[in-house]
């Protein structure tokens, strides 16, 4: 059986961008008609590959505009990469921009379901598991509240409730999690802590690197768009500290 949990071979990620400010739709599609309207082909991944095998922790470095967000997004399979390919081995379970797929016009028990099913899970897994999920939201009867009346904070309790009731083969993290009041923080981070203990493969991207040192064995550095530097987060870390002085 293989080892590798995930595989990013050759992965580009291409946009267009106009390179010429348009004031309105109509002056858009008369542009467009004529042909005058310009782009700029912007990088924001570029040529990249790796893999990374079962139980490796790895740290994503770089600084703004690096392409980091833009990785875990393909990873996640959130964004389909303009070239390359990513093969997830196992259950993958992204914690990005919890609850951004919610339909605020439904409640919070009906996009329990909705948002369940977008991350993979049978109706009858969210019913077994709806009470789990309502508990560790702390939702309350707000539960059966339209989204659309939720403060950002219980959007985000809710969506990491409903994305970390399994138990994933793969997590993938985007900065420290801002979730709830502090109380309700280190409710997730017992959660999380409790997945690295049981071996799950991560993907970690963080602007701190004693954090990043302290959970990841693995790093790479991203600058660009481009894969400048893999390997032992030790090792990767001293380049990163080098890079940024």
């Amino acid at each position: 059986m293989s080892k590798v949990a995930v595989d990013v071979n050759h992965v580009t990620m291409r946009y267009n961008i106009s390179s010429q400010k348009v004031d309105n739709l109509k002056e858009y599609f008369i542009k467009f008609i004529k042909k005058e309207i310009m782009y700029n082909e912007f990088l924001a991944l570029d040529d990249v590959t790796f893999q990374l095998n079962k139980g490796d922790r790895l740290g994503i470095l770089g600084l703004n505009g690096a392409g980091k967000s833009t990785l875990l997004k393909v990873i996640a399979g959130v964004q389909k990469p303009s070239e390359g390919s990513v093969t997830v081995r196992g259950k993958i379970v992204p914690l990005l921009e919890l609850g951004a797929g919610f339909d605020k016009e439904y409640t919070g028990a009906e996009n329990i379901y909705l948002y369940g099913t977008v991350l993979g899970y049978s109706k009858d897994f969210i019913r077994e598991k709806y009470d789990e999920i309502v508990e560790f939201s702390e939702l309350g009867d707000f539960i059966n509240v339209p989204v659309k009346n939720y403060s950002s904070g219980m959007k985000s309790r809710l969506g990491f409730a409903i994305a970390t009731v399994v138990q994933p083969d793969v997590l993938i993290l985007d900065e420290v999690l801002a979730v709830g009041d502090a109380k309700f923080r280190k409710k997730c981070e017992a959660k999380i802590q409790a997945m690295f203990d049981s071996g799950v493969t991560v993907l970690f991207v963080s602007h701190s690197l004693p954090q990043v040192k302290r959970i990841c064995n693995k790093g790479i550095i991203l600058e660009h768009g481009k894969l400048i530097a893999i390997g032992e987060i030790e090792d990767v870390a001293a380049v990163y500290t080098e890079k940024t002085r």
